[in-house]
């Protein structure tokens, strides 16, 4: 039989689209590896939530191993064992020091930047931590990085007391004056990682009308292939195709309930889910096919711009949650403030356990991963930049103990977390933004 040629990222290619494969056990036995030399590249994303939470509801009681979940944590059940909540991290950059108000800005500009953005009109921020490591491992994959979000960029006029709009609606930045442009339509995201990034919206409409799916543009190179695996392999590779064709269906689904809600009259420049639940699972979708795919190592998700005032219907939430996160204290205001939160971690939840169901050799595309979920304000109510609401998901490849409820002394930098999360991508740094030092405890 003729051996099967393995590169270190599989692809099957059919009229002149390229669709990316997951990590098989050919991968491993015949040599493909990670940045590192291991069988399994490790992942890192950062997840934003804003306008803080409401921290009573997601603390929980006591340091240790997490046995009982506070109420907005629950959703986790099923992947607590693989998630640490990390208490008493702050970013001190997002304060005013003597700038002001403007709180929600500052919050997004220095979330993954540790930078104290400039004011009036001057875009200036920092590198984010997920920039530093794209610039460094980012010629391993087809996409250096990928930044995901549901709300649309602003660059231009100012959105909170004399910042740049620039800030709030970004939290990557790959240098100090320019932030990264998130993809906020699923579609167009998904495309990136299959099509050619070279192609324009044009060229790329006409590849939609003579292909009807990814999947059968590929069709027979697949089944050559298929023929040459081992029954893992073949069980992988099969549901694999599954949930790119599920995908696929559900952002065509996406575009046919939104083309019976559209005047004739009115032309959308592009076609973004309007039910919001489904806007937020298929960029998560995304973001997990973009990590199992090796399409990229490095991904950014805002699950909303900060300072967004979207209204939470799906879960009885129809006032403002910008409005609402200034609850003054309210019972009232804040159950329903922390319905929102809830709402955002069950998502994130089902993200973790799809990462979870992913099988990569004995363990999973989670246990090879590292996710940061969060914001840089803790209590929006006083617009607090301290004791801030932080989640670790993923075990980094075995050197990270998961499960656990871990205690930092109070104002301990956030970037003392980033500069870990870099030891561990191999990608060692002396400083990050006002870092002290590592952060401890989080390998037991």
């Amino acid at each position: 039989m003729t051996a099967l040629r393995c590169s270190r990222r599989m692809m099957l290619r059919g009229l002149g689209v390229s669709l990316a494969l997951p990590w098989l056990e050919l991968n491993s036995s015949r040599g493909a590896h990670g940045v590192d030399g291991t069988a399994f590249p490790l992942r890192i994303g950062f997840v934003f939530a804003s306008n803080g939470a409401i921290m009573q509801k997601w603390t929980p009681q006591s340091e240790g191993p997490l046995r009982h979940l506070p109420p907005t944590l629950e959703p986790l059940g099923k992947v607590c064992k693989k998630v640490n909540v990390l208490s008493g991290l702050m970013q001190d950059n997002a304060n005013a020091k003597g700038d002001g108000d403007g709180d929600h800005a500052r919050s997004a500009a220095a979330f993954l930047t540790g930078a104290h953005p400039r004011k009036n009109g001057n875009i200036h921020a920092g590198v984010s931590i997920d920039q530093v490591i794209a610039q460094r491992i980012g010629r391993l994959t087809p996409l250096a990085s990928l930044e995901l979000g549901t709300e649309r960029n602003r660059t231009s006029g100012q959105c909170d007391s004399g910042y740049s709009c620039a800030y709030s609606s970004n939290i990557s930045w790959r240098s100090a004056s320019s932030p990264m442009a998130k993809e906020i339509n699923p579609k167009h995201a998904f495309a990136r990682m299959f099509r050619s990034g070279l192609e324009s919206r044009q060229e790329q409409a006409r590849r939609d009308f003579y292909r009807k799916s990814v999947l059968d543009a590929v069709s027979s190179e697949s089944l050559k292939l298929q023929a040459k695996l081992g029954q893992a392999d073949r069980q992988k590779l099969d549901e694999y195709f599954t949930s790119i064709r599920e995908i696929e269906v559900r952002i065509a689904q996406s575009e046919q309930q939104e083309d019976r809600r559209v005047r004739p009259d009115i032309a959308l420049p592009s076609r973004i889910p309007s039910d919001i639940d489904e806007h937020i699972r298929l960029l998560f979708d995304v973001m997990a096919i973009a990590f199992q795919t090796d399409s990229t190592r490095v991904a950014t998700y805002m699950l909303a711009n900060e300072a967004s005032d979207r209204q939470y219907q799906m879960v009885g939430v129809h006032e403002g949650h910008h409005i609402l996160s200034h609850h003054k204290n309210r019972p009232d205001t804040m159950a329903l403030v922390q319905k929102i939160d809830k709402y955002l971690i069950s998502r994130f939840a089902t993200f973790l356990e799809t990462l979870d169901s992913i099988r990569e050799g004995e363990k999973t595309l989670l246990d090879h991963s590292m996710i940061v979920y969060g914001g840089a304000i803790s209590d929006a109510n006083v617009h607090s930049h301290e004791s801030l609401p932080i989640l670790l998901a993923g075990r980094g490849r075995g050197t990270i103990q998961t499960g656990r409820h871990i205690i930092y002394p109070a104002r301990t930098p956030m970037n003392n977390l980033f500069l870990s999360l870099l030891d561990r991508m191999g990608l060692s740094e002396s400083q990050f933004g006002d870092s002290n030092g590592r952060l401890g405890k989080l390998d037991g």
